[in-house]
């Protein structure tokens, strides 16, 4: 088996959130995010992206977009080209205008998803140069062949992965590195994954699914100690973040930053 090793980070692009989060799409019960405790967490999750050796762009609060502190899901970052995306959710669409200006400090080659494509970047797993898409509520078909011919043209290649729950496909897995994937149990069997690891995440932890890797540590959710202790045991240093806030309006790690 070739074993492949995630792409190292050396920048990261994050938001700080508005006070307008506590306004932010959510399909749980937990209640708004309380603001104060937001820009706390967020400020942990910042000093742990420079424990990991990133350079981090913070970009100033967006009051006019609830959800912009999820920049993930405005581009998929790619070595080669950046890929503006097209959000499902429609009060999201304005937040792409701006992460395609500040994109374009980095990037020679930019690509944009177009209606009737929607596309976003939490459902865009990466395993080294080949990208698997999660068709959600929020990544459509022709977002999912726009993203695939831009990538082909690009010298990478695309696959498709059915999102039965979660909110995009990475609210239920993450590559790490040579091999390794963190899935929750009912994607652990998928076809698409059997080549590799899996790190099997039960299901009364499914938020620690959602974790990150960055150049050999892994940022993973507060309070999921199975989640934990199993990815430690595969070899891993982890760092462990309060997300209570962010979890609220249906937002992991991953979602909080675009990584470079």
């Amino acid at each position: 088996m070739v074993l492949v090793q995630s792409q190292m980070f050396s920048r990261a692009i994050v938001r700080i959130p508005s006070k307008s989060v506590v306004n932010g799409l959510c399909s749980n019960n937990f209640g708004p995010p309380v603001y104060e405790q937001a820009i706390e967490q967020h400020s942990e999750y910042v000093n742990a992206l420079k424990k990991c050796g990133l350079d981090v762009i913070v970009l100033d609060p967006d009051e006019d977009f609830p959800d912009s502190t999820f920049v993930e899901d405005t581009a998929i970052l790619t070595p080669d080209v950046a890929i503006i995306t097209n959000p499902g959710a429609p009060t999201r669409k304005g937040e792409t205008k701006n992460i395609k200006s500040v994109l374009a400090d980095f990037f020679q080659s930019i690509e944009i998803i177009k209606y009737p494509g929607t596309l976003d970047g939490g459902d865009i797993l990466v395993h080294g140069n080949h990208y698997y898409i999660g068709l959600s509520t929020r990544t459509n078909e022709g977002g999912a062949k726009q993203l695939t011919k831009i990538l082909d043209a690009h010298g990478m290649s695309a696959s498709t992965v059915e999102v039965e729950n979660g909110l995009h496909l990475k609210s239920s897995v993450a590559y790490l590195d040579n091999n390794y994937l963190v899935a929750l149990e009912e994607y652990a069997i998928l076809p698409q994954f059997k080549k590799f690891n899996i790190l099997s995440i039960d299901t009364h932890e499914h938020y620690a699914s959602n974790c990150v890797w960055i150049n050999g540590f892994v940022l993973v959710p507060k309070g999921f100690p199975r989640a934990k202790n199993t990815i430690e045991d595969a070899g891993y240093e982890t760092i462990e973040l309060d997300m209570s806030e962010f979890q609220k309006i249906d937002g992991g790690l991953s979602c909080l930053s675009l990584r470079f």
